[in-house]
């Protein structure tokens, strides 16, 4: 028997700079609402960035679609990888390198902690 949830969002919303020590150029601020969470192990909710690039490193999965805006991802030695309003995409486990918006950027979003 399956299970329905509803999920009526606006959730608290949380704005925070990217820590020093992850900033590769800019002053990013990131913006984040959670409207779902099970477990402590899977989140569902909005995310949005102005501006910017930070370093990442993924132990999570995530699946991300970008409602609006633009970025770009960098994995450590390749090739960057382009994302805009309507593409979607995922994150495996051990992704580490650059996160960069190029055009202020909202996207849906649900991460699980493995």
């Amino acid at each position: 028997m399956s299970k329905l949830v509803a999920i009526a969002g606006g959730g608290e919303r949380e704005e925070k700079a990217v820590d020093a020590d992850r900033l590769v150029e800019g002053s990013p601020r990131t913006f984040s609402t959670l409207d779902y969470t099970r477990d402590g192990k899977i989140f569902a909710g909005e995310w949005s960035a102005t501006v910017g690039a930070w370093r990442v490193k993924y132990e999570e999965w995530e699946f991300c679609h970008v409602l609006e805006g633009a970025c770009e991802l960098v994995p450590d030695g390749g090739e960057a990888m382009r994302y805009a309003e309507g593409d979607s995409f995922i994150i495996e486990p051990g992704f580490s390198g650059v996160w960069r918006v190029l055009a202020p950027m909202k996207k849906r979003y649900v991460v699980q902690f493995l």
